[in-house]
């Protein structure tokens, strides 16, 4: 194994590459019996419960109880029901494209902001609310972001990490003002906060099934954390499924098996479309040949390369590489 897989670390790259970028967030309350409904977004959306309590029920994923302290992050936020405990409420539907496009006009398409002030209220007008969250969405800049979500949970619930509702509370204060340097700032800030939620589901989950298939469950299992360490180390060297089996420690079998289930896709399935994400982001990012971006990918001919990245990215590299 090469010295720099010590040093490699697969969930920062994936962060990296998926380029977290510009936010909105607003204040949300709620008093008495309420409930609202979103339609599938795809954008990231994220929600820190500052006081009471409310569930959510996301789309295929078993409805959960939010309270004060808890974090929740969907990578690409499909639709969902937020509600009082009390139930019998008829949901009302909201449209979340235009809540997003009416943030972005408002910023001048410079990244979505809205006033914090115009705090959204659900269900009783009148009185103290029984829920306040600080919630919204930030974008990905990566043009490949579908794949590298995919490697993440549909929806990250963490409880009782302090960190992450400071951070969405740095995220909230951004959005309130118009600073210099705001725009870079507010990528920051949601760079962490992706992080700390990340690596907190993480251990909450380590060692155990619970996690859903993907990177963070293939990283809580030392033995193919060692496997991904290495491929994101050595993404030019001709793997094969018997030497990262032996990165492993493990058979060819029992590797592919425990790969398979933990990953959610065979070892080269995902060596593939890390290698793919990686020649997008050079294609676009560096003035690069393609034989160049070919064997920093680990192919030994730009032809094959360029074979390989038509399939996955339905075009050649040399057009990906001008759009």
């Amino acid at each position: 194994m090469p010295p720099s897989a010590w040093f490699s670390d697969p969930l920062a790259e994936v962060i990296a590459l998926l380029q977290p970028r510009s936010a909105y967030s607003r204040t949300i309350e709620g008093a008495g019996r309420w409930a609202v409904r979103y339609g599938a977004f795809g954008l990231p959306s994220f929600c820190a419960v500052l006081e009471g309590r409310c569930q959510l029920a996301v789309n295929g994923e078993p409805a959960v109880e939010l309270r004060q302290g808890d974090f929740v992050l969907l990578p690409a936020t499909p639709g969902f029901v937020m509600s009082s405990l009390e139930s019998g409420a008829t949901p009302v539907d909201l449209d979340a494209q235009q809540i997003a496009a009416e943030a972005a006009r408002l910023d001048g398409g410079a990244g979505a902001s809205l006033p914090l002030d115009e705090t959204l209220r659900h269900g009783n007008p009148d009185g103290p609310p029984d829920l306040r969250v600080l919630g919204g969405f930030f974008e990905f800049g990566s043009t490949d972001a579908a794949l590298l979500v995919s490697l993440l949970p549909a929806v990250l619930h963490v409880r009782g990490v302090p960190r992450l509702n400071l951070l969405v509370g740095q995220v909230g204060e951004e959005t309130r003002t118009r600073r210099s340097g705001r725009t870079l700032v507010m990528a920051r800030f949601v760079e962490l906060m992706l992080i700390e939620a990340l690596r907190s589901y993480a251990e909450v989950n380590s060692g155990t099934d619970m996690a859903p298939p993907g990177l963070l469950r293939g990283l809580a299992d030392p033995r193919l954390a060692q496997v991904l360490r290495a491929m994101h180390a050595a993404p030019d060297r001709h793997w094969t499924v018997v030497q990262l089996a032996a990165e492993a420690a493990l058979s060819r079998s029992a590797f592919y098996e425990r790969f398979n289930k933990a990953l959610g896709l065979p070892p080269m399935e995902y060596l593939l479309a890390w290698r793919m994400a990686l020649a997008k982001d050079l294609l676009r990012g560096q003035s690069l040949s393609i034989q160049q971006v070919a064997e920093r990918v680990g192919y030994g001919s730009a032809s094959t390369f360029s074979m390989a990245f038509s399939r996955a990215a339905g075009m050649a590299p040399g057009k990906f590489g001008r759009t």
